[in-house]
């Protein structure tokens, strides 16, 4: 470990936070877990699965009330909406808007760099991947390049963000996490909330297949 930097990790509890943790906590030493609560719908399984994942990890967890993205969020993540269902990935671009908080990571991140200029941390990690960023811009390279141009401005650390699986799609993540011995069990990816996965949202769908591609059975069974 690396002990003359540190870093803060955005973690949802997902698959995509759990395993960026997993790749980078030794490499730039992950020492600050952030998770939010914008009054979605998986919070509290959020907030559980993220709790056992830093404690597993041994880093320090950290809850971030933001009462008002909630107030305008209008779609199904908070609101009364039913939530889309994954059945079909090819017409993903469609259900986004059903799906989308505003500025969602924008916002996590710069509350981030407040966090890393403020204590002196050098990299900020998210869970971007090249499979979602198909489908939310967010989720892109050039999104982290234009956040970190941002950042050379915005903060006096010069704080970076780093995205480890930003050209992994997610059978990729899952194979990454199985030969690295990444808790997969600890993940908690479902959408809708209520204390396991659903099995039928988009994100558990995405979940499931990559599972699957990867004869993880042994994680099927745990997860679903």
């Amino acid at each position: 470990m690396n002990k003359n930097i540190k870093s803060i990790i955005l973690l949802s509890g997902g698959l995509d936070s759990l395993v960026s943790l997993g790749a980078e906590i030794e490499k730039h030493n992950v020492s600050l877990a952030l998770t939010f609560d914008y009054g979605q719908k998986s919070v509290t399984d959020e907030i559980e699965a993220s709790r056992k994942i830093a404690d597993y990890y041994g880093i320090k967890h950290k809850i971030i009330k933001l009462g008002w993205l909630k107030e305008i969020t209008k779609t199904a993540l908070v609101g009364e909406a039913q939530i889309p269902t994954g059945k079909d990935l090819a017409n993903a671009h469609e259900s986004m808007s059903n799906v989308w908080v505003p500025n969602r990571n924008g916002l996590f991140l710069n509350i981030a760099a407040s966090f890393a200029d403020a204590d002196d941390y050098d990299y900020i990690v998210i869970g971007a991947n090249r499979e979602e960023g198909e489908t939310f811009t967010d989720n892109t390279e050039t999104f982290i390049e234009r956040v970190n141009s941002e950042f050379e401005y915005s903060t006096v650390k010069k704080v970076k963000v780093l995205a480890p699986l930003i050209k992994f799609d997610k059978t990729e993540i899952v194979s990454f996490a199985i030969k690295n011995k990444v808790p997969l069990e600890l993940t908690m990816s479902c959408y809708q909330g209520g204390g396991k996965h659903c099995g039928k949202c988009e994100s558990c769908v995405r979940l499931k297949n990559a599972l699957k591609a990867n004869s993880a059975e042994k994680y099927l069974k745990i997860l679903f």
